[in-house]
């Protein structure tokens, strides 16, 4: 039997989401739980595939089984339009025999997002992550008040989920407040995972 693991699914345009996805790994990691890392391919507006069967660097795609077997659940997208982006949106649509079968049922899961401009929908991307988490029984864990970050922070924050403030053009790089809530974030799931009964 392997090892069991947090999947930290994300979507990542310009590299900001998959940067925090890697300090919620070291959150998770200092639980003693497996981080994995997965990613989704792009959705592409014609009947043609974008995307090619591996991507080129970074995470690798998320599979059904990736998602079935986790012990506890990160979900992460940038923002559009205060929603999670398409190609995250492709996939949950993908996991209706998981929900069929109830293999999330009772697995803690949390959100995380990142937009480029500060008052750009970062509560409304992340409660629409949590609805699909919600329909499979998972459950859900925000970020309490008790880390210092939520309420020190003059960038990304929410006790919804982590967020980075990434500016119009993506340069920002995460604060010191934004790196310290992902890695609390990752850390509350693994460790909700091994009350819940996962053991390490």
């Amino acid at each position: 039997m392997s090892q069991p693991y947090i999947l930290v699914l994300y979507y990542s345009r310009h590299g900001k989401t998959a940067e925090m996805a890697k300090y919620m790994a070291r959150g998770i990691e200092a639980v003693g739980f497996e981080a994995r890392l997965r990613t989704v391919a792009e959705v592409s507006p014609t009947n043609e595939a974008s995307s090619p069967a591996v991507p080129s660097e970074g995470a690798i795609y998320c599979t059904l089984d990736d998602v079935k077997h986790c012990a506890g659940l990160l979900l992460g997208s940038p923002t559009r339009f205060g929603n999670m982006a398409a190609p995250l949106k492709y996939f949950l649509d993908s996991t209706s025999n998981l929900w069929l079968t109830g293999a999330l049922i009772d697995k803690p899961a949390g959100v995380f997002t990142s937009t480029s401009s500060l008052h750009g929908g970062q509560e409304t991307t992340l409660m629409s992550m949590v609805l699909p988490l919600l329909h499979h029984g998972m459950v859900f864990a925000g970020i309490p008040y008790s880390e210092a970050g939520l309420t020190n922070t003059q960038t990304g924050g929410t006790p919804y989920g982590a967020s980075h403030h990434s500016g119009q053009d993506g340069s920002n790089e995460l604060s010191e407040h934004e790196i310290a809530l992902c890695k609390a974030q990752g850390k509350r799931i693994a460790t909700l995972a091994k009350r819940l009964g996962a053991d390490v």
